[in-house]
């Protein structure tokens, strides 16, 4: 069985084609800038790496422009788009919709209704998937919800402090992100460390959650409704009063739009350092004295350190701690910053090992009680297994 695994912007698509026989990618690929007078179409499969320009109208085009690539007579690695068995979705918000589903008009309409929630996420894919769904293709389409994971949290840890009847008739409550990630550090933790039972995942990248991890389950996550909570994000929030939005709309004149608009494209960390969201720039100008950028590197980590010790609490200590995403996968310095200090809770970092850690590795050092690994996620991996489970095949 062959699964296509899309990972969907406005104007971008993004996959890869697994091969679930054995679990291998076969290609992966993107079309960007869709909807402009001419696309980027790129794909890797094996050694072969083909860029066509080309008019790619909608995400539907996009999807044929792959097929085209993937079909290539004499490069290919699949004869025809038949062999194509599901395209599975990385899906972020359903509402109340929270695991994997066949596409369908109840499961769009549960999406647009979290349109707001999600902004950056559920309208491009709303609108690619109604594209590809009335395309005429036959290949069944599946959604498999970033939330999905975090379902097995308690209610003292999906509940806020407010009027219940808005919880329960709203579907107000903490839903978690970043499902497959953590879901899939979960699945990889238990196989190279037998016995660790309690794991804190840190997904650290342009968007980020940490998730507390009890025997594969999670039961607590940073992110709540809407995906601009938690820790600060690249252009996004993170948690902050709500309390003060009347004063910045009275302040600066701005309507609610407007400033829901400003904390969701450009807080987080672009709007604590005033120049960039991207760590990499982050850590150059603090390297260059930018007392902004370093300010924004002092608050993530901090956020990073508080919301860990929440999760540790939870979890009554920790066996594990796994650095995933773009962040925590290449960001040493971010990694040992986070756990700088922390010897006294059984947790303690080798300098050494995570300044060159790369792939899966443990960089802890023999003193430590705790086991700190750099593991790289495979998101894609877990769609695709979530699709051949729905399939039944």
């Amino acid at each position: 069985m062959k699964v296509l695994v899309a990972n969907l912007g406005s104007t971008s698509f993004k996959y890869q084609l697994i091969e679930m026989s054995d679990e291998t990618t076969l290609a992966r690929g993107a079309v960007d800038r869709i909807g402009s007078p001419e696309s980027s179409c790129t794909v890797e499969i094996g050694d072969w790496k083909d860029q066509r320009t080309m008019s790619v109208p909608h995400h539907g085009v996009a999807v044929e422009a792959c097929l085209q690539q993937l079909t290539d007579p004499e490069h290919g690695c699949i004869k025809s788009a038949d062999e194509v068995d599901a395209i599975g979705f990385k899906a972020v918000h359903g509402g109340r919709f929270s695991g994997v589903y066949r596409i369908d008009e109840e499961v769009l309409a549960a999406m647009e209704e979290m349109r707001d929630v999600a902004p950056a996420h559920n309208p491009p894919y709303v609108a690619a998937m109604r594209q590809l769904a009335s395309s005429g293709g036959n290949i069944p389409l599946i959604a498999a919800f970033e939330t999905d994971f975090h379902q097995t949290t308690p209610d003292a840890q999906r509940y806020y402090a407010i009027p219940k009847q808005w919880s329960d008739d709203f579907h107000i409550r903490r839903f978690g992100f970043h499902g497959n990630s953590h879901r899939y550090i979960a699945m990889r933790t238990a196989e190279l460390i037998p016995g660790a039972s309690r794991v804190i995942s840190c997904h650290l990248g342009g968007s980020s959650s940490l998730c507390a991890i009890r025997d594969g389950k999670s039961i607590g996550t940073t992110m709540g409704m809407s995906p601009q909570t938690g820790l600060p994000q690249n252009n996004r929030v993170g948690d902050f009063d709500p309390f003060a939005i009347p004063l910045i709309m009275e302040k600066t004149g701005l309507s609610l739009t407007e400033v829901l608009n400003k904390l969701a494209n450009e807080g987080g960390l672009l709007g604590l350092s005033g120049k960039s969201g991207d760590m990499r720039d982050l850590e150059a100008g603090a390297a260059e004295g930018d007392a902004d950028c370093q300010l924004a590197l002092d608050v993530y980590v901090s956020e990073v350190r508080r919301m860990m010790g929440g999760l540790l609490v939870l979890l009554g200590g920790a066996d594990a701690i796994v650095f995933t995403g773009g962040i925590g996968e290449k960001g040493a310095e971010i990694r040992a910053k986070v756990c700088e200090g922390l010897e006294d809770l059984g947790i303690a970092i080798d300098r050494v090992k995570n300044g060159v850690a790369e792939g899966e590795m443990a960089v802890h050092s023999e003193t430590s009680r705790t086991q700190i690994w750099r593991i790289p996620t495979n998101e894609e991996l877990v769609v695709a297994r979530k699709c051949v489970e729905l399939l039944g095949k």
